[in-house]
């Protein structure tokens, strides 16, 4: 595998820099002066983390249910993250044992 390219042997695109691309596509980062820049979750997420906090301020559940769902939802989207790492893990060995690399 070429470190500057991302593909195996023969052209063959490397499975775990294609999961890596697909997670990173799926995130925003924002450059904060400060700080640097922030990798934030898909807007999706953002929406609902938001819509949790805008029901929390107006009362509408409590601080706990709020804090339970957020941290579910977060768990949640890391296990797909691992998810799409795994098939890229799983479609790099397949590739190797096919191209005999």
């Amino acid at each position: 595998m070429s470190p500057s390219t991302g593909t195996a042997a023969e052209g063959h695109p490397d499975g775990r820099h294609a999961a890596a691309k697909a997670t990173e596509r799926n995130s925003v980062r924002v450059a904060v002066p400060v700080i640097g820049t922030v990798t934030l979750p898909p807007p999706e997420q953002l929406a609902f983390v938001g819509g949790v906090a805008a029901l929390t301020v107006l009362e509408v559940i409590e601080w706990p249910v709020a804090v339970a769902l957020v941290a579910g939802h977060v768990l949640a989207a890391r296990s797909h993250n691992k998810v799409v790492r795994d098939f890229g893990e799983a479609l790099q060995e397949a590739l190797s044992a096919v191209c005999g690399g």
